[in-house]
């Protein structure tokens, strides 16, 4: 199922230093700053169109499509953002409230691609820690890069394929869809790691349900 958002304007979000008069003073209040997401919804107050899969709120922007493996139920297994010859796949997972969880992870990462003779090094990159890792598929080796951005009680885990993974300053529109991302945790308490529930909307699943019905119909039966 691919969702092609053709819509621009959906980049990086900051926010300034407030002003704040006092008489005849003034002052810079200084707050903290986001350059950049992902962010947590309670950060958020915006207009930006998002698509809403539940725990992610994808922006639109502009040629990037997204991608996403769904069951019957509408729960989503995977999301893909694809822009030209590039891709990003996106993961979020609970965290702790204390601490963040992305170190532990990327070296599991790098472990378990070792372990199947990949090649991989820890970069210091635009988001931080990154893993680089060239891994063989059936149409040969191909490039992956592996971003990830601790939050509140949430990790966003992103993998960037194609050319974006070895020319970061190439990413453009995937980049604007990673800096604009929007998390909604929800209060429940989960397991670390555990995947945050991603879901259709409710209009693309219920249409989805009845194509589903209808080639079911169409299907010839045994008698």
């Amino acid at each position: 199922m691919i969702f092609s958002r053709k819509r621009a304007g959906a980049g990086r979000h900051t926010r300034d230093e407030r002003t704040t008069e006092v008489g005849d003073q003034s002052t810079e209040e200084s707050t903290p700053t986001l350059e950049r997401g992902p962010y947590d919804i309670s950060e958020v107050n915006d207009d930006v169109q998002r698509l809403d899969l539940g725990s992610l709120h994808i922006p639109a922007v502009a040629e990037v499509e997204v991608r996403v493996q769904a069951d019957p139920q509408g729960v989503i297994q995977q999301v893909v953002l694809v822009h030209g010859e590039n891709a990003l796949q996106l993961g979020v997972f609970a965290a702790p409230r204390s601490e963040g969880i992305w170190d532990e992870v990327r070296e599991e990462i790098r472990q378990s691609l070792l372990r199947d003779g990949a090649n991989a090094q820890e970069v210091d990159g635009e988001y931080g820690p990154e893993l680089h890792a060239q891994v063989q598929t059936p149409d040969g080796p191909t490039n992956l890069r592996f971003v990830g951005v601790d939050g509140p009680r949430w990790m966003v885990r992103g993998v960037f394929q194609g050319p974006v993974a070895l020319d970061p300053a190439t990413a453009g529109p995937l980049a604007e869809c990673l800096d604009g991302l929007v998390v909604d945790r929800g209060q429940e308490a989960k397991p670390v790691r555990e995947p945050l529930p991603l879901r259709l909307p409710k209009e693309v699943a219920d249409q989805a349900g009845a194509e589903a019905g209808d080639a079911s119909a169409a299907e010839p039966r045994q008698v």
